[in-house]
Formats: structure tokens, sequence, C-alpha cells
């Protein structure tokens, strides 16, 4: 069974690690864009609770808690919003050029991902509320280690931001390879379970649903690697082939 590692401190605690480019304002270009981090960090923090709130939901038959996962998502749109302003202002009023500038753009690129992540997120939970008030199928089958994976990369792809590390980066899309293996494991036995006994057909859906949204989690995690390596190392490189 797959066991999550220790939890680690919380991203925000993380020091800026901003590229030290020479910059003619610079003591405000690093408060205005360690700000700017601070609300990537947090949404990446949000994100990694609402998978994991999605699934405890899922397990627990709780479908209010599916619910509040589902209304929550409006607070990483929210600060997708504020950071994108800001990343804005940044690059109005500062004039940023060369790496500076390439790494305003992945902050914001990185925003887009999370809130989709989100959303993806709040998608599980719509189909928890519709699985909660039925006995589990084979104990959803794949989904609660899915999404614990999907919630320790997105908490792992954070870090190698914070830290500029190519190399974490990269193993993030190692690490999403076992997500998608858990994926299309959990579609095959999902389709045998539902020719096997037509009643499991509306459960198996949902269930096959909301894997699909867990395995996107881990592919934007990938996208995110792949803004890494560009950051570091200015070379493209597609970590999900």
């Amino acid at each position: 069974m797959f066991k999550a590692p220790n939890p680690e401190p919380p991203l925000v605690e993380q020091p800026a690690g901003i590229p030290p480019v020479a910059h003619p304002t610079r003591s405000t270009y690093d408060r205005e864009v360690a700000e700017v981090k601070d609300n990537v960090l947090r949404m990446g923090a949000l994100v990694e609770s609402q998978i994991r709130a999605a699934i405890n939901a899922l397990i627990t038959h709780d479908a209010e808690s599916a619910l509040t996962v589902i209304r929550d998502d409006v607070q990483i749109n929210e600060v997708q919003r504020k950071a994108t302003a800001m990343i804005a202002a940044v690059i109005a009023t500062q004039n940023p050029v060369a790496r500076d500038l390439r790494y305003l753009l992945t902050l914001d690129h990185v925003t887009y991902e999370l809130e989709r992540m989100g959303d993806h997120a709040a998608s599980v939970a719509k189909a928890v509320v519709k699985l909660a008030p039925y006995p589990p199928l084979e104990r959803y089958v794949h989904l609660p280690e899915m999404a614990e994976r999907a919630a320790v990369l997105v908490h792992g792809v954070l870090r190698a931001l914070v830290e500029s590390d190519a190399v974490k980066a990269r193993e993030i899309a190692v690490e999403d390879d076992e997500i998608d293996r858990l994926y299309h494991a959990t579609f095959d036995e999902v389709v045998e379970l539902m020719r096997a006994d037509p009643g499991n057909v509306e459960r198996g859906t949902r269930i096959i649903i909301a894997s699909h949204y867990l395995e996107r989690i881990g592919d934007r995690a990938t996208n995110i690697a792949e803004d890494i390596v560009y950051l570091v190392t200015g070379d493209v490189e597609d970590l999900n082939p």
C-alpha cells in the first residue's frame, strides 16, 4: 500500500529564493516578487488541501464536505487573480528583463496550472457528491492512492519551484507515471466490474470520471516541472512524452 512521506513544513515558510539578477530598483522588485511568490505558494497549499479534502469526503461518504470543496474553489480563483494582477503590475512598473522577466512569466503560468488543478479537485468532489449515498465499489479501486499521490506531487513541484531545482522538477515527471498507471488500472478494473454487474455502472462511471481528473492534476504538475526546468536551464524539455 502506498504510504505518503512525512509532512514537510508549509511551503510558505520557505525562503524566497529569487534569482540574483541585477536590477535598478532591486529592493522594491524583490519585495514585490516575494509577495507574488507567497500568493503562488498559497495557491499550491490550497490545491493540496482541496485534493485531500475531496478524497476524504469520498472515503467517509460525506457529501456535505464534498460540497464545501466545491464552494472553496473560489478561494483559489481569487488568489490567482490577485497574483496575476501583481505580476502585471511588476512587469509594468519595474520593467524586468532577461531572467527576471522569465521568472515572472513562469510564476504567471504556474498560477494558471494551479487554478486548473483546483478546478479538477472540485470536479472530483462533484463525483463524490454522487457517490456518497451508495456503498463503495471495490473501496473506490485506486482513487484514494491516486489522490494522495497527486497531493504529494503538487507539494513536491512547488518545493522544486521554491528551490529552483531542475533535478527535483524532472523527478516529478517520473512520479506522475505512477498516477498514470493507477488511472489506467482503475479504468480497466472498473470496466470489468461494470461488465460483471450492470448495477455497478453508475458508481463505476463516477469513479472513472474522478480518476480522470486526478490524472489531469498529475499532468499539470508535470507542466509546472517543465516550466521550472526552462527557468533554471533555458532548455525546453518534454517531461511527459
